[in-house]
């Protein structure tokens, strides 16, 4: 049952800018609108577990919902969500190992993990899998980190590296234990 991140990142490790912005994810012009394997990465899993703060953020994109996978949102302060959303999204609480059991028991088993601080709480316990992450070719000097302090290193083991439009690198790892 993996639980993966798929992220983007500036160079220097942040995933929102300094006033949480994500414009600058799209400073690489993209003609032909390449989705860099988002699409078959989507098929191969069955959920997705994010924060808060990151449904918040997703939730106010222009357009309609973006998943077509259920999506359980981590919180402890939402209590419902918007009508539109309630088939497509899910509110959890618990402790990590209680959510993803119940997750899994669901029959949920390969779930993407998003979320800034969803991804550090996950990896603090060891519960990511996998780790996938786009570097995109800027360096934000501050905003919202991807990592934190871990208590015990994680060594990881390097599957393979692509590069995108001459500038962004997808880098993917298997955490090892």
């Amino acid at each position: 049952m993996p639980n993966i991140v798929y992220i983007a990142t500036s160079i220097d490790g942040y995933i929102a800018d300094k006033n949480d912005g994500l414009d600058w994810l799209g400073i690489v012009p993209n003609p032909d609108g390449n989705d860099f394997g988002f699409a078959k990465f989507m098929d191969d899993i069955d959920a997705l577990l994010m924060g808060r703060k990151t449904f918040d953020v997703v939730n106010a994109f222009d357009g309609d919902w973006p998943y077509t996978k259920p999506v359980f949102v981590l919180t402890s302060t939402l209590k419902n969500v918007p009508a539109e959303l309630a088939e497509k999204v899910f509110l959890i609480s618990g402790s990590l190992q209680e959510v993803f059991k119940s997750i899994n028991d669901k029959g949920f088993s390969s779930i993407y993990i998003d979320g800034g601080k969803t991804i550090q709480s996950c990896l603090e316990e060891d519960l990511i899998d996998e780790l996938i992450l786009f570097q995109m070719p800027i360096l934000l000097g501050g905003g919202v980190p991807l990592f934190g302090t871990l208590s015990n290193q994680m060594e990881l083991e390097h599957r393979r590296t692509e590069v995108f439009l001459n500038a962004i690198v997808k880098s993917h790892y298997v955490c090892k234990r």
